[in-house]
């Protein structure tokens, strides 16, 4: 087994070091800072390659021991929807090349792309370098197509086109769950034999149970308060509007309950989207609070508070705040879709529901309220369920896969791997 000493992993669209639940960062660039830095653990160097944002951002920063991440120069230092990212590839491609022949070692073993932009540049940079191509898709446009609301934008045909050079291209393929494996097999082609699946993990020393009593104090949840939680990036696609309108429902059919919602999250995406009107016309706004994006600690300690977590999203890869929710002991109620439906044990660790009507989401938040034991229960097995879905986990699946990449790479001839526009 030839040994991986240095992986260059890219995540060009948005950086490990942003915000989750806010802009574009959400559960992959947590993803992304916790792999690397498991990966570091294990003996590995992590060099991280992201698109620099702001003026004076540093060229280079070190968020933990043997990972760096580089801010790559390409475009203007800002912020830029990431439909618009395509045009830059060829730029940062350079750049990136730049970056490496400046290194002392001026060598990758194995390279690992996030999302399809960077997997696109990752096919140019295999070719350019004779390295493998390790790519995690994280979200599919055939998949995201298939769930969409009447009105909204489909995800452009160049990224299904993007998406299909990848599979063809890549050495491996990351999936966070059989279900997402199967996906790339049935929309994509991909084989069977170059998918290797890796659940996400969680940070067990953060996102803990103890305590959940000084929690709720702590942010004014009273003993007899039914607290509900979402935390995610504000978008239709995540579906806080349907848990808005399922507290509505509930609030209307059962005014004994002591109702708290509490929303953190930013807004992303289409910013015709607007929840605090949705919440107005709802007549909750003594009900909901919504609040920006918080740190991880932060984030466990509202969990904490909860009585339930709640996901009513469209479409989830894998759904990484329902595994840190119940490593704090908290029940989630979530969609039966995508990787939701293995992150939560239906009936032991929380509950899946079918679809998005409110009244089916507010008659599964009401059978909750009433069924305290049960609920406690919930929080008691989803804690020790996630015990065993540490980092450390998911780092070792991928290094298997990027030892089988290595052992298995012949050099393809990639040069031009990148759109001509």
């Amino acid at each position: 087994m030839a040994p991986v000493r240095r992986v260059a992993l890219l995540s060009l669209h948005t950086s490990p070091m942003e915000q989750p639940g806010s802009g574009d960062a959400g559960g992959m660039n947590v993803y992304i800072r916790e792999l690397a830095s498991a990966l570091a653990e294990a003996g590995v160097e992590v060099e991280i390659f992201t698109r620099s944002t702001y003026v004076g951002q540093p060229a280079v920063e070190h968020p933990d021991p043997g990972v760096c991440v580089h801010n790559v120069l390409a475009g203007p230092p800002t912020k830029i929807p990431k439909e618009e990212l395509p045009g830059l590839l060829h730029h940062m491609v350079e750049e990136v090349e730049q970056i490496r022949q400046r290194q002392p070692h001026g060598h990758y073993d194995v390279i690992h792309s996030h999302y399809w932009v960077s997997g696109i540049a990752g096919l140019e940079l295999s070719g350019l370098w004779g390295v493998p191509l390790v790519h995690t898709m994280h979200t599919m446009a055939k998949v995201k197509n298939l769930l969409l609301e009447s009105g909204e934008q489909p995800e452009p045909r160049r990224r299904e086109l993007g998406e299909h050079r990848i599979v063809d291209g890549a050495a491996r393929l990351i999936a966070n769950t059989s279900s997402e494996a199967a996906e790339l097999v049935s929309h994509y082609g991909a084989s069977y034999d170059r998918i290797d699946i890796a659940p996400p993990g969680v940070d067990l020393s953060t996102f803990t149970p103890a305590f959940r009593a000084r929690s709720r104090t702590e942010r004014g949840i009273g003993p007899d308060t039914f607290h509900l939680v979402f935390a995610g990036r504000i978008q239709r696609l995540k579906g806080p509007q349907v848990l808005v309108k399922a507290a509505a429902l509930l609030r209307s059919r059962r005014p004994d309950i002591d109702l708290r919602l509490t929303i953190l999250g930013s807004l992303s995406g289409n910013k015709e989207f607007n929840l605090r009107r949705l919440v107005a016309e709802a007549g909750m706004d003594d009900v909901v609070t919504q609040l920006p994006p918080v740190k991880a600690p932060e984030l466990a300690a509202w969990f904490r508070s909860a009585d339930v977590v709640v996901m009513p999203s469209y479409s989830e890869s894998f759904g990484l705040v329902a595994l840190e929710a119940q490593a704090c002991g908290t029940p989630v109620v979530a969609t039966r879709v995508g990787g939701l439906s293995r992150a939560i044990f239906h009936g032991r660790t929380g509950l899946l529901v079918d679809g998005h009507h409110a009244a089916d989401w507010a008659d599964t938040l009401e059978a909750l309220y009433d069924d305290p034991v049960t609920r406690d229960d919930m929080g008691r097995a989803a804690a020790i369920r996630a015990q065993s879905s540490g980092w450390q986990r998911t780092a070792a699946i991928t290094l298997e896969s990027y030892h089988a990449a290595v052992d298995n790479f012949v050099r393809p001839h990639l040069a031009g791997a990148l759109p001509a526009s």
